[in-house]
């Protein structure tokens, strides 16, 4: 028989990944049969409705939620120290631990006037503070999702104004200086500087480079919308000056999901007006996938373009349908561009992103927590009508810090084949080659290249030829 503990803390925050660490943790505690540690907002207390746990009545979004669910053999006081102590753990890490936090960022920027701002906060509010941000000389970095597509333009207006950068919103990956931030590879300095318009993507370009021992100093993320007819590219121009006036970039790679076909012809006139050379990657049916960009970088550096390493072989097994199941949104745009090319009927393919805004509110991302793409993946390949199963792995610092595993435990002696794209280097924290070889194990055909990947699954939609 279980027990349920609900407890509300006033004046306490934390953010969400923090948080999701935290619950993981407390979940592994002996006689724990779940747990959710979360702020109190509207859609984190429909999620602890959902599992079944009473808040009081006067809980708001200033509360921290502590919740457990504990089994026969389960007590709460363990429970409850551990929490504290994550807690504490983290704040010591973050360097706040003897000092009272900014309640705000314009707060916080008095201390490290100039800093690059990172906000992490629900959609509903991240434009309040990256715009404290720029009225105070900051660039910033929006990491959250769901902001209204009218904040963002009114942040990068006002950015254009003052001539600083807004990166995002749904800003997963940068590198600034070589230090990652969000969902950032391990990866040496070097001649290349990226703008995207993609995190993913970003990554994406970011490990193949790394294999070909090419560095990356600075990648400016900018948002997947930035590209889009509201955005008008306003954060890419600045981000390509930037980058134009760096004498440590020798070449720019400028990288976009499915671009505004007039934003991409206005920003294509202006890349060329630039000094520094500018290879572009702005995916779409009849354009460049992320690896040939990539290898134009390469040509136009001079330097070898390597084979791509595969690892693992898969065997078609019948079955009329491709099923991918993505993390990252770009990489499934791109793999929708190539089935296009490919000539292949719409009936016979689906493709979900689970990194989109559908799938992410009031949810961590899938890259953090991939519940909601395991379960998916377990019916696919339970349908008969499976031919393949096509997934990409992204590593680097703010992923899941073993991805392959959960998804070994699913493919493991299933009939349809499965291909995966792992996007990662040898130093990210997840290691690269231990997730290969954990995959391959199972039964997965492994690739660098997602467009390799995405190629190799229609061959085995098609029967292997």
């Amino acid at each position: 028989m279980s027990t349920d503990h609900v407890e509300v803390r006033a004046g306490v925050y934390a953010d969400s990944v923090t948080l999701l660490q935290v619950s993981r943790q407390v979940q592994l505690l002996p006689g724990v049969a779940t747990a959710q540690v979360a702020m109190a907002t509207p859609l984190n207390i429909e999620v602890l409705e959902g599992m079944g746990f009473a808040l009081p009545a006067r809980t708001t979004a200033d509360h921290l939620v502590v919740a457990v669910r504990l089994g026969d053999e389960g007590e709460l006081d363990p429970v409850r120290a551990e929490v504290d102590r994550l807690l504490s753990e983290r704040r010591t890490a973050s360097g706040t631990a003897d000092e009272e936090p900014p309640r705000t960022t314009a707060s916080a920027l008095l201390r490290q006037p100039g800093a690059v701002v990172v906000v992490s906060v629900p959609g509903a509010s991240a434009a309040v503070e990256a715009m404290d941000a720029l009225e105070s000389g900051s660039d910033v970095m929006v990491f959250s999702d769901n902001v209204p597509l009218e904040q963002e333009v009114a942040l990068k207006t006002r950015a254009t104004e003052r001539d600083l950068l807004v990166m995002g919103p749904d800003c997963g990956t940068a590198v600034l200086d070589g230090l990652g931030l969000g969902f950032a590879n391990v990866v040496s300095p070097g001649p290349v500087g990226i703008v995207a318009a993609s995190g993913t993507g970003c990554q994406q370009v970011l490990a193949l480079l790394d294999r070909a021992g090419v560095g990356v100093t600075t990648a400016y993320g900018v948002g997947g919308r930035d590209l889009s007819a509201a955005v008008g590219a306003r954060s890419t121009r600045t981000a390509l000056a930037r980058l134009d006036a760096d004498p440590r970039v020798e070449l720019v790679l400028l990288v976009s999901k499915p671009p505004d076909p007039e934003v991409a012809d206005l920003l294509t006139s202006y890349a060329a007006g630039l000094a520094t050379p500018v290879v572009t990657a702005l995916l779409g049916s009849g354009r460049p996938d992320l690896t040939a960009a990539t290898e134009d970088v390469l040509n136009a550096l001079g330097r070898p373009v390597p084979v791509w390493p595969v690892a693992g072989r898969a065997e078609p097994s019948g079955g009329s349908r491709l099923q991918g199941l993505f993390v990252g949104g770009t990489l499934k745009d791109e793999s929708a561009a190539i089935v296009t090319d490919a000539l292949v009927t719409p009936d016979r393919v689906a493709l979900v992103d689970f990194g989109d805004d559908a799938y992410t509110t009031g949810r961590a991302h899938p890259m953090i927590d991939p519940s909601l793409r395991l379960a998916r993946l377990t019916e696919v390949l339970a349908e008969p009508d499976t031919a393949v199963v096509l997934l990409d792995v992204v590593l680097g610092h703010g992923a899941e810090p073993d991805p392959a595993a959960a998804l070994a435990a699913v493919i493991t002696g299933a009939r349809p084949p499965v291909v995966v794209s792992v996007v990662g280097t040898a130093h990210d924290p997840q290691g690269r080659e231990a997730q290969v070889s954990a995959l391959v194990a199972a039964g997965a055909e492994v690739h660098l290249s997602h467009a390799g990947a995405t190629r190799r699954a229609l061959e085995l939609l098609d029967g292997g030829a």
